[in-house]
């Protein structure tokens, strides 16, 4: 394949590259999870390729756990012109409801080539939660 130079604002390749059919949109291709159930657990598969473990994130509120992720551009050489770039640099991020009676200790996740393993058990709801419950006095 040869490359075409670039003439003035007009780039062949933008044209024909960026239409849906060739190249689906980043957004579409980012986070993307399978869940698996078993008896006593969720598993999930949550991949993130080109992210580093040291920028993840991983946090639990009011039921959610929130997974997000950052990659940032590499160092710009002024001798280098980019052509084309396809790679994703910025935020991402998910929230999958877990239920409000799981806790950050019951939470297992590991990384690795690329794919965030998260285990949540499953806990039973705690139903009636402003019920007062009498303590028997002996």
């Amino acid at each position: 394949m040869m490359l075409v130079p670039r003439r003035g604002n007009f780039d062949l390749f933008d044209d024909f590259f960026d239409e849906d059919e060739f190249l689906p949109k980043r957004e579409k291709n980012l986070m993307k999870t399978d869940i698996k159930e078993d008896k006593n657990r969720y598993l999930l598969d949550i991949d993130l390729p080109g992210f580093e473990k040291e920028n993840i994130n991983l946090s639990l509120k009011d039921g959610y756990l929130n997974v997000s992720a950052e990659t940032k551009k590499e160092e710009k050489n002024n001798d280098e012109k980019m052509v084309r770039r396809e790679r994703f640099y910025g935020k991402c991020s998910r929230s999958f409801y877990v239920g409000d009676n799981i806790r950050e200790e019951d939470i297992h996740a590991e990384f690795k080539n690329g794919i965030l393993k998260v285990e949540v058990p499953k806990k039973e709801e705690i139903k009636n939660k402003d019920t007062i419950k009498r303590i028997e006095i002996k």
